[in-house]
């Protein structure tokens, strides 16, 4: 078990998480395909009290899934409850809702890598990242963005203004401090853990999923640039998934990769733990390269994601708030490709609106 973490202020705009020491490290093997991603220790949704007016309470009892549906000429609009069939554990529920949702509030969080291996695409995520919030954020919409290497730093906390997101994103920079050594305090680095620190990637995931999204209501959205290597999380890919699908958040990964590093790690040794944790959650991997118009190209393919989401909403038959892995299967009719979470957990005492 992890020692609790803390978000530190280290200024205007930046906090850093300071670990505490770690026992036995955990395995950090990917979820099986056709299973559920394993539970952690991840604690379960937290009642948000501090103000209630911001939480949006629906019946405990009602599952909801983001989709999006695509035939070979691209994103299907104009479905109904009708047109579809949701399976849990592989029986057949009730539809009670399916709408079109393109004004329902967003929430996004932006996860940069700023590791070693990102040296050289830094820039043009920045130019890219930049545009995409400039464009995508609505007056109802909020984003946050955090940057990960050695340490997890949250850049700039939950905003409105692409130009305040902007300016967070243009002071990112690359840290490799501590990279060998995990000596503590060298570029407000963490407590040193026993192993080597070098991208925490799924530390990153987890808190943003965890400590950031999980109390929100409405659509929730991760968008991590990275190369999909991870160096010495607390966190594992299966505790990182988990944390994400008890947030309701759907997790894009778009891949970007410097060729003198990919050899190592990174694209050839993370895409296939990104790939599973994308299409757990809901979202996909972007493979990108070194190519700045491919960047740009990813991040309007999300845009037209979420422009073209559906919401489903279902109360499941099995009732018993066991806390247990459910996976769940939407049907829209044949020639459809349906992109959704593949399952929630069953929690107890859920009131937010992320029942998962």
């Amino acid at each position: 078990m992890l020692q609790p973490r803390t978000w530190v202020q280290l200024g205007a705009a930046s906090l850093v998480l300071l670990f505490g020491a770690t026992t036995a490290a955990r395995a950090q093997e990917a979820p099986s395909p056709e299973g559920p991603p394993p539970a952690s220790t991840a604690p379960g949704p937290q009642e948000d009290l501090g103000n209630p007016s911001q939480t949006l309470k629906i019946n405990v009892d009602l599952v909801d899934v983001y989709f999006s549906a695509r035939d070979k000429n691209g994103f299907v609009q104009g479905l109904s409850k009708d047109d579809c069939q949701i399976a849990e554990d592989k029986t057949a529920q009730t539809i009670k809702n399916l709408t079109q949702e393109k004004n329902l509030p967003l929430t996004i969080g932006i996860l940069l890598d700023t590791s070693g291996s990102q040296e050289r695409v830094l820039p043009m995520e920045q130019e890219s990242g930049a545009r995409f919030l400039h464009e995508v954020l609505k007056p109802k919409d909020e984003a946050f963005l955090i940057s990960f290497d050695v340490n997890v730093d949250l850049l700039s906390d939950y905003t409105n203004s692409p130009r305040e997101l902007e300016r967070a994103l243009n002071k990112a920079s690359i840290n490799t401090a501590s990279s060998s050594a995990g000596i503590p305090g060298i570029g407000g680095g963490p407590l040193p853990t026993g192993k080597q620190r070098g991208t925490l990637l799924y530390d990153a995931v987890y808190l943003a999923s965890h400590d950031k999204l999980q109390s929100q209501s409405g659509r929730k959205i991760l968008v991590m640039l990275t190369d999909g290597g991870d160096q010495g999380s607390e966190e594992t890919l299966k505790s990182a998934t988990e944390a994400a699908l008890k947030a309701n958040a759907i997790i894009y990964v778009i891949l970007l990769a410097d060729p003198r590093y990919s050899s190592g790690y990174g694209m050839f040794g993370g895409a296939g733990a990104m790939r599973q944790l994308a299409a757990d959650t809901g979202g996909r991997v972007i493979n990108v390269g070194m190519n700045g118009r491919k960047l740009e190209d990813a991040f309007d393919q999300i845009q037209d994601e979420l422009r073209t989401q559906y919401l489903l909403s279902y109360t499941p038959v099995n009732k018993t708030a066991d806390g247990k892995y459910r996976r769940i299967e939407i049907n829209c009719g044949k020639g459809l490709d349906i992109q959704a979470r593949k399952g929630y957990y069953a929690i107890a005492g859920d009131d937010t609106g992320n029942n998962n």
